[in-house]
């Protein structure tokens, strides 16, 4: 079980870093190539088509948030990954600034079954939703920092630069959780 933990931290990891070198790659090729053509390369697409996968793997539909963080967002894209086994599946969405390279927002979403494990020694805040759940506002790494919760069998991260912490706070953070508690037409009786 440690090794599995172990594993999936390292992969976690590993993702983290590989989506900033990408991204700074993509800064630097961006004046030659535009975003639309360097990230479908790497697997991204729309968002809605990321989702639509990612609900069709899982046989189950996935809120996402109203709002976004304060910031200009110039694309967004989304990834669905299907690893070997559902261990290391999850869904990335991005959202970044060709012009302000420092706009940059992620969204992870994984199954709570394989949710990543939050060490108490990352947690800088605890948070209380409107749904009454707990949500952990984390230190990722050097670079990042996230808010993650769970609700409706999902764990989510949103995850953002240090560099933009002053703009995105992470009351905006919980704003933005919060957002999740709409309405669905699916459990809506009227319709």
């Amino acid at each position: 079980m440690t090794k599995n933990i172990f594993l999936v931290m390292l992969i976690f990891s590993t993702f983290i870093c590989g989506v900033n070198s990408v991204t700074a790659s993509a800064k630097t090729n961006s004046e030659s190539r535009p975003f639309e053509e360097i990230y479908p390369q790497i697997g991204y697409k729309t968002v809605e088509e990321a989702v639509k996968e990612f609900e069709n793997h899982f046989k189950k539909d996935l809120k996402l948030p109203l709002r976004l963080p304060p910031l200009n967002f110039t694309h967004h894209f989304g990834r669905f990954t299907d690893a070997e086994g559902d261990i290391n599946d999850s869904l990335e969405l991005e959202f970044i600034n060709d012009k302000s390279p420092e706009n940059n927002y992620f969204i992870f979403v994984r199954p709570i079954e394989h949710k990543i494990p939050i060490k108490d020694k990352r947690i800088v805040k605890i948070f209380k939703l409107k749904n009454g759940n707990e949500a952990k506002f984390i230190n990722v790494s050097d670079s990042f920092e996230a808010l993650v919760f769970e609700r409706d069998d999902w764990q989510y991260m949103f995850n953002i630069p240090k560099k933009i912490s002053k703009k995105v706070t992470p009351e905006k953070l919980v704003e933005i959780a919060d957002s999740i508690d709409y309405p669905s037409k699916k459990n809506n009786p009227l319709e």
